[in-house]
C-alpha cells in the first residue's frame, strides 16, 4: 500500500493544479460540546482529511496554487500540559514532517499570515458548507486586505466552493482508497454475520446491535458509518428505525443496516432474516423478488452505464414482483408512471459510498442528465420493498421489510461486490441464524 501522507501530498498537488493562481482554505471540524465539559469524539471533516489526513480539531489548511505552489498548515502549539489531559499533540514542527507540509505554523499565528497568504490571489476556494464562524475569518482576512489597497495589495476577486473541485476528485478512488474501503467491508461484513449468530426471539434488538459494534471496535473500525438500524417485525417498515429497543418476536424478519469507519472510510450494508432461522413462504416470496433485483442491479453497475441505470432495472424487477404478488395491480407501466410502487418501495437504490457514508459527488450532469459511472467509483446498491398493515394486503405480509444492500466497485464490466463477505442467499441464512456452534 502506498503511503497515506504520500497519498494526501498527491491529492493537494493535484488541488493546485486545478485552482490555478488561487488559494484554497479548508477548515477542520471543531470538537463537539457533548454535555458541561465532556465532548463527543473528534472527528475530522471529510473534505479537511482527505487532503492533509491530519487529525487534530480546529486546524486549517491553505493549498496555494500558481508557479510557486505549497501548503500551510496552522495547528495547535505542542503542550505538555494539555497532554498530560488530551493526549497527544503534533504541533507544527513534527505535523510538517510526518504530514509533507511546506510550512506550518500554530494557530495564533493564522490572522497575519493569512492576510499575506490571499494578498495578490485571483481567486478563494473554499467550501460553501464552513460554518459562520469559519466564514467570518476569510471575511476579516479580506476586509483587512482591501484596507491595504493604496499599498499595491490586491484582494482576491471572487470566492468559489471547493467542493465543485474536491467532489470529481473524491468521487473517483484510488486503489490506496480501495484497500482501505476492502477492509471496512470485510470487518463490517464479519460483523453481519456475528450479528445474525446472536439473532434468537426474545433478544432485544440492541443486542444484536452490540454484537455487531463490538466486532467493530475489537477489528480497529473503531466507529459505525452512521447509527446501526436493526429493525425487527414492523419496524424494518420505518426507513431509519434507531431506537434499537424492541423484543425480536418469533416469526418476524429482522433487518440490519449497519456499517462501519476504517481510517474514516466508511461501509454500509443492509442484510434481512428470519429472526427463528426460517423464512415463511410470504417472506421467501418478497426477499426473493428483492434479492433479484439487488442482483440485476449489479449487474447494472459497469463503466459507461449511467448511475440511475442499477436503480431502473431495480425498480422493473419490484414492480413485476408485487404484479406478481397481488400487492399491486394495473400494468407495469401504469404502475411506474402513476408510482403506485412507492407504497412499498420509495427510496433510490444508491448512493456515492467513501468517506461519507453518503459520499461528495453529483447524480446528475450539468443538463439534468444521470452521469455516466467511472472506474473507481464506488455505490452502494440497495433495492427494498416495506409493507405496511393494510385492509388491502394480505396479513401473511403485514409487517414485512426487506432490505439487501452491497458496496459495490465500478471496474469496467465487472462490478466488484466488496461486502461479498456477508451472506445473503437464502439458505446461508437460514443456517446461520441463531447457529454459534460453527
Amino acid at each position: 500500500m502506498i503511503s497515506k501522507y504520500n497519498e494526501f501530498y498527491k491529492r493537494r498537488s493535484l488541488l493546485q493544479s486545478k485552482i490555478g493562481d488561487g488559494i484554497a482554505i479548508i477548515f477542520n471540524a471543531e470538537k463537539v460540546s457533548r454535555n458541561r465539559d465532556c465532548h463527543f469524539k473528534f472527528r475530522s471533516d471529510s473534505y479537511f482529511h482527505y487532503l492533509s489526513g491530519f487529525p487534530e480539531s480546529d486546524s486549517v489548511l491553505f493549498v496555494v496554487g500558481g508557479n510557486n505552489p505549497f501548503s500551510v498548515l496552522f495547528c495547535q502549539q505542542k503542550e505538555k500540559e494539555k497532554e498530560i489531559w488530551d493526549g497527544f499533540i503534533y504541533g507544527p514542527m513534527e505535523a510538517k514532517e510526518k504530514f509533507l507540509i511546506d510550512e506550518t505554523y500554530p494557530l495564533e499565528k493564522i490572522n497575519e499570515t493569512a492576510v499575506k497568504l490571499i494578498a495578490n490571489r485571483k481567486k478563494i476556494f473554499t467550501l460553501s458548507t464552513n460554518t459562520s464562524k469559519q466564514q467570518e475569518f476569510i471575511s476579516q482576512w479580506i476586509d483587512y486586505n482591501k484596507q491595504q489597497k493604496r499599498s499595491g495589495i490586491r484582494t482576491p476577486e471572487m470566492i468559489v466552493d471547493l467542493a465543485s473541485i474536491l467532489d470529481p476528485m473524491r468521487v473517483v478512488k484510488s486503489s490506496y482508497e480501495v484497500e482501505l474501503m476492502q477492509k471496512s467491508a470485510d470487518i463490517a461484513s464479519e460483523a453481519h454475520i456475528y450479528g445474525m449468530r446472536s439473532t434468537i426471539p426474545g433478544k432485544n434488538e440492541y443486542q444484536v446491535e452490540g454484537e455487531i459494534l463490538n466486532h467493530f471496535i475489537q477489528n480497529g473500525a473503531g466507529d459505525p458509518a452512521y447509527q446501526s438500524i436493526v429493525a425487527g417485525g414492523k419496524n424494518a417498515c420505518t426507513l431509519h428505525y434507531i431506537a434499537n429497543n424492541q423484543k425480536m418476536v418469533n416469526g418476524d424478519l429482522l433487518l440490519v443496516d449497519a456499517g462501519c469507519e476504517y481510517e474514516l472510510y466508511a461501509s454500509d450494508i443492509t442484510r434481512t432474516y428470519p429472526i427463528n432461522g426460517k423464512f415463511t413462504p410470504a417472506q421467501k416470496n418478497v426477499y426473493e423478488m428483492v434479492l433479484i433485483a439487488q442482483k440485476k442491479a449489479i449487474e447494472e453497475a459497469r463503466s459507461g452505464n449511467q448511475f440511475n441505470a442499477p436503480h431502473k432495472v431495480a425498480l422493473g424487477v419490484i414492480i413485476d414482483g408485487l404484479i406478481d404478488l397481488k400487492l399491486c395491480t394495473g400494468s407495469r407501466n401504469e404502475i411506474e408512471e402513476k408510482e403506485l410502487y412507492k407504497d412499498f418501495f420509495m427510496h433510490r437504490t444508491s448512493h456515492w459510498l467513501g468517506l461519507d457514508v453518503h459520499d461528495a459527488g453529483d447524480y446528475v450532469d450539468s443538463d439534468g442528465k444521470s452521469i455516466k459511472l467511472i472506474n473507481g467509483n464506488v455505490l452502494t446498491i440497495e433495492p427494498g420493498c416495506y409493507i405496511k398493515a393494510s385492509a388491502k394486503i394480505p396479513k401473511e405480509f403485514w409487517g414485512i421489510g426487506v432490505r439487501i444492500e452491497d458496496d459495490i466497485l465500478i471496474n469496467n464490466n465487472n462490478p466488484v461486490v466488496l461486502t461479498e463477505g456477508a451472506p445473503k442467499e437464502i439458505s446461508d441464512l437460514e443456517s446461520l441464524v441463531g447457529n454459534k456452534n460453527d
